[in-house]
């Protein structure tokens, strides 16, 4: 089963532009991430609309960071973006009026209910400024500059 990787590649993309002095543009995100540029503004759209980002049209324009990384978690990153289910699995739905279904369905819908707000509390207490601090942290350690045009080089 293929995961969904939609949060972990936005908040990549966000620490991606934490780096970067002055606007990115679409394309040279998407090249970063390997997607498609039309991809990259769909989801910078909508976090446009909560104040996240920001952009310019034109030469020299493109996508800025609008928000104090402190102050943005991964949950209001991941409710900007949609709020898509955390779990892959489900409760099997074919025979509802049968007891034992029904039996296994309730201990799964309150485990499935205890781990999502589980994660979504651990969401809420991760900002995008501790995730900086970790890469900054890191990059130290290997003693390299960053450079969005070579960040994904093998």
């Amino acid at each position: 089963m293929k995961r969904d990787s939609k949060l972990s590649g936005i908040l990549h993309v966000l620490l991606h532009m934490a780096e970067h002095d002055g606007p990115v543009t679409s394309e040279t995100l998407a090249k970063a991430m390997g997607t498609n540029p039309v991809v990259i503004r769909r989801v910078m759209a909508g976090l446009r609309e909560r104040g996240y980002v920001r952009s310019e049209k034109g030469h020299g324009g493109g996508w800025q960071l609008a928000c104090d990384l402190s102050a943005v978690t991964l949950l209001d990153i991941h409710k900007a973006v949609g709020g898509a289910s955390l779990l892959a699995i489900g409760n099997r739905t074919e025979a509802p009026g049968c007891l034992v279904e029904q039996v296994v369905n309730a201990a799964l819908n309150q485990a499935f209910r205890d781990a999502e707000a589980l994660l979504l509390a651990r969401f809420g207490d991760v900002t995008l400024a501790a995730l900086s601090a970790d890469f900054h942290k890191r990059l130290a350690k290997i003693g390299g500059p960053y450079r969005l045009d070579t960040a994904h080089a093998e």
